[in-house]
C-alpha cells in the first residue's frame, strides 16, 4: 500500500504490458472512427485468408483436449466450446465485420443542458480505458472481444484457457499483423497473457486496468471479484428457466423449450430448468418428455412429473437439481400450480441471466416480464436469443447479471462510459453564490 491506501501496482511482466496497454488506450481514444473501422475490416480479411492455421491450430487444441475429456480431466461441454470450424472461423470474420458496422460508440452527446447564457454542460461517451478478460475454451472470444475493444477504443489484455493455446495464439498474432499495417494505430493495444499467475498479477492492477470481465464458472468468477479491486463485469451462472403457462400454445411451448435447451446445452443461456403450469401439465409434459428423450436429454423432474410423464426414465430431481447449471443435455422439469408459483421458484433458484414465459394471455405476459428480475425475460422466444450477436451488438463481451453499468449481453456500450464537458466563456461560481446570476438548467435537444 502506498501513503495513501491505494494498492500499487507490482513491478512485473503484466504491469509493463498493462502500463503499455494504457498508453495505447489513451492514443486509441482519440483514433479517427474510420481508422478504427479500418483495423476491424483488415483483421476480418486475415481472419478469413489465414482460415487453414487458425483450423489447424485448432485441431492440436482439440487432438490435446479429446485425450483430457476420455480421461475425465475436461467437461465435455467444454470440449464443444472449444472446437471451431470452417463455419465457425467464417462467422468470426462476420462478426468482426458487424462491428465495423455499427455507429460509432464514441463522442456521442448523451445530453446538453445550458446552464446558463453561454455555459452549456455535455455529457458525451468515451471508452473506459485498459478491459481485462478471462476466459475459457471458446477461440471466438478473441476476435468478438478484440473488435468491440478496438472499436470502443480500448485496449485489452486477454487470458485464455490453456486448452485453447494454439488456436488463441495464431488469433492474437493475425490480430497484430492487421494492427501493424497502421502506422497509426498501436500495437499494444491487444495483447495475450499465458498463465495463472499472469492472473493473479492482472488483478492487483487497478490503478491501470479498469474492468476485469471473467467468463467461467461461478466459484471463478467470485474468486476474481473477491482478489481484485477492479470492477468486474460478467455472471457467475446461467440458470435459465422456461415457464409454460396454463394459457400457452403447447406446439410453441414444445419448440421453445425443445431449443432452449437443445441447440446448444453448453451455453449459459441454455435453459436448465422447465417449469410447467398444472393444468396444462396432464396434455404436455408426456409429449415434452418424449421429445427431449428422443434427443438423449435425460429428464429429471419434480414427484408431479414423475407421475404425469408416463416415463420410466424420467429421474426424481434433488433440491440441488433446481439450482444447478447443467450445461449439458440435462433438464430438471417443475409443475407449479400457478404463475406467481413460477416466479417464486425463479427469484429462489435463478441466477439472474434468461428467463422465458410461453403463453398467450397478455396479462400473463406482462406480469412475467415486470416481475421477473433477471437481464432478459422473454415472451413466447427460446432463452438461447440471450445473446451480443443476435441483439445486434456485432458480438459480446459476455453476458452480465449485475445491475450497475451494464446488464445482460454486453457490447459496445458496455465498453463505454461518459464524461462531462461543461463549456463557458470565463464564468465564475462566485457570482451564482452571492445571486449575482442564476441558473438556468436548461435541457437542449
Amino acid at each position: 500500500m502506498s501513503d495513501s491506501g491505494k494498492a500499487v501496482a507490482p513491478r512485473s511482466g503484466v504491469a509493463d504490458v498493462a502500463r503499455r496497454a494504457k498508453a495505447a488506450s489513451r492514443l486509441l481514444a482519440v483514433l479517427d472512427a474510420a481508422r478504427r473501422n479500418d483495423v476491424l475490416l483488415a483483421a476480418a480479411d486475415l481472419i478469413e485468408e489465414k482460415r487453414a492455421e487458425i483450423l489447424l491450430a485448432n485441431e492440436r487444441d482439440c487432438g490435446a483436449a479429446a485425450q483430457m475429456v476420455s480421461e475425465g480431466r475436461m467437461p465435455q461441454a467444454m470440449f464443444e466450446r472449444l472446437r471451431t470450424s470452417e463455419r465457425g472461423v467464417s462467422q468470426m470474420a462476420a462478426g468482426v465485420r458487424e462491428v465495423a458496422a455499427l455507429d460509432d460508440p464514441l463522442g456521442r452527446e448523451l445530453s446538453v443542458t445550458e446552464l446558463d447564457d453561454d455555459l452549456t454542460l455535455s455529457k458525451v461517451t468515451c471508452p473506459l480505458g485498459v478491459v481485462g478478460i478471462i476466459f475459457e475454451s471458446r477461440p471466438d472470444v478473441i476476435p468478438q472481444v478484440g473488435a468491440l475493444a478496438l472499436k470502443s477504443g480500448n485496449a485489452l489484455l486477454m487470458k485464455g484457457g490453456q486448452e485453447a493455446s494454439h488456436t488463441n495464439e495464431t488469433l492474437i498474432r493475425l490480430w497484430h499483423e492487421a494492427i501493424n499495417s497502421f502506422a497509426d494505430v498501436p500495437v499494444d493495444a491487444l495483447h495475450l497473457l499465458n498463465t495463472r499467475e499472469d492472473v493473479r498479477e492482472m488483478l492487483a492492477l487497478d490503478g491501470l486496468i479498469d474492468l476485469i470481465i471473467p467468463r467461467g464458472s461461478r466459484s471463478f468468477v467470485d474468486y476474481v471479484a473477491e482478489h481484485s479491486r477492479i470492477p468486474v463485469l460478467g455472471h457467475g451462472e446461467g440458470i435459465c428457466h422456461v415457464y409454460v403457462d396454463r394459457a400457452a400454445d403447447l406446439k410453441k411451448a414444445l419448440a421453445i423449450a425443445f431449443d432452449s435447451k437443445t441447440q446448444y446445452p453448453a451455453a449459459c443461456n441454455a435453459a436448465e430448468t422447465l417449469l410447467v403450469h398444472e393444468a396444462v401439465a396432464p396434455q404436455f409434459l408426456p409429449e415434452m418428455v418424449a421429445q427431449f428423450r428422443r434427443a438423449r436429454v435425460e429428464v429429471r423432474g419434480c414427484p408431479r412429473t414423475l407421475a404425469l410423464a408416463r416415463s420410466r426414465e424420467v429421474i426424481p430431481a434433488s433440491e440441488d437439481d433446481w439450482a444447478t447449471e447443467y450445461s449439458d443435455l440435462i433438464i430438471s422439469v417443475h409443475v407449479v400450480s400457478s404463475l406467481e408459483d413460477a416466479v417464486k421458484h425463479i427469484h429462489l433458484y435463478g441466477s439472474g441471466h434468461t428467463e422465458s414465459i410461453v403463453t398467450e394471455d397478455a396479462l400473463a405476459a406482462t406480469t412475467f416480464l415486470e416481475t421477473v428480475d433477471a437481464a432478459g425475460v422473454y415472451h413466447n422466444a427460446s432463452t438461447r436469443f440471450a445473446d451480443g450477436f443476435r441483439y445486434g451488438f456485432g458480438a459480446e463481451l459476455g453476458i452480465s447479471t449485475s445491475k450497475l453499468h451494464a446488464r445482460g449481453p454486453g457490447g459496445l456500450e458496455g465498453l463505454t462510459t461518459y464524461k462531462y464537458l461543461p463549456t463557458g466563456k470565463g464564468q465564475i461560481v462566485a457570482t451564482y453564490s452571492t445571486g449575482e446570476r442564476t441558473f438556468k438548467h436548461k435541457r437542449l435537444k
